[in-house]
């Protein structure tokens, strides 16, 4: 295997289809697509400082490295990456992968960032920005820190655990979404979202829970919550108070206490849905 080492690439395409390198303390300067249709990288501790280093690639490893600003749309149409220790500034990161392996990730700007992915798994991560992970599927997620609003958009087979968001608009339109051991501070949670699960998590979202179908909690509680579950079909066990509860459509409610049940819509019948309250 062909090996670089403290070499300093610059101009379009420097390393156009390249196969079979080896990288080590190389810097990517100015200069688009260095290595745009390359397969069997290794990349080791080395810089990206310009646009779209790595599309339409194969097989890549990048440890302990870093993308810089305006490596903006940096890694798109990759398949089999892998990536630890990397501190990556760069927005609009990572779209349209396959078969990805992130550990130890920093997103100083996750804006629009793993978008339309399968098969991802995140394995510690800090991130901030808008509409992260926007109709990815196959997501296995441990340790995700967000900060950023309208994530998971539109996705499909995700598992989360451990983690800690603060998102807004999480979690829309999703399909068999499972959250275990987790925090979630944003409003509207998971509108027009069906089979999503909620374990042992605590959720602080106003008018969350609205317009889903096939919604499970168990072993969760709910901060400043109200108007949660209208038009939802629920089976939901929350240790905690909720403010109000409107209109779901039918299922079963279990909380400490509910300050409010609101059914102001006559297609919504009370009757439909089972409410216990261990403390009246």
């Amino acid at each position: 295997m062909k090996k670089y080492t403290e070499q300093r690439f610059t101009g379009e395409r420097a390393l156009f289809q390249v196969s079979d390198l080896e990288i080590e303390n190389c810097t990517f300067l100015d200069g688009e697509s260095p290595l745009k249709e390359s397969k069997n990288l290794d990349i080791r501790k080395s810089m990206f400082q310009w646009k779209y280093p790595l599309w339409y690639c194969k097989h890549v490893s990048v440890t302990d490295s870093t993308l810089f600003e305006m490596a903006r749309a940096g890694i798109w149409y990759t398949d089999d990456l892998k990536m630890k220790n990397i501190t990556y500034v760069a927005p609009k990161g990572i779209r349209r992968c396959h078969h990805v392996a992130l550990e130890n990730i920093v997103f100083t700007d996750a804006t629009e960032t793993l978008w339309n992915c399968d098969n991802v798994s995140i394995h510690g991560m800090s991130a901030k920005g808008d509409y992260f992970a926007m109709g990815s599927s196959n997501m296995e997620i441990e340790g995700l820190t967000l900060d950023g609003n309208y994530s998971f958009d539109g996705c499909k087979n995700v598992t989360i655990r451990n983690s800690h968001l603060l998102s807004k608009d999480a979690f829309w339109n999703c399909e068999n979404i499972t959250v275990y051991d987790s925090f979630v501070s944003g409003e509207y949670f998971g509108w027009n979202a069906k089979n999503v699960t909620l374990i042992n998590c605590t959720i602080e979202s106003e008018q969350g829970f609205c317009y889903m179908e096939n919604l499970v909690m168990k072993d969760c509680k709910l901060l400043n919550t109200n108007l949660a579950f209208e038009y939802s079909t629920v089976d939901v066990e929350i240790n905690s108070n909720i403010d109000s509860v409107k209109n779901p459509i039918h299922g079963r409610i279990i909380a400490d206490h509910i300050n409010e049940i609101i059914f102001d819509n006559d297609e919504m019948k009370p009757e439909d849905t089972t409410i216990i309250q261990r403390k009246q």
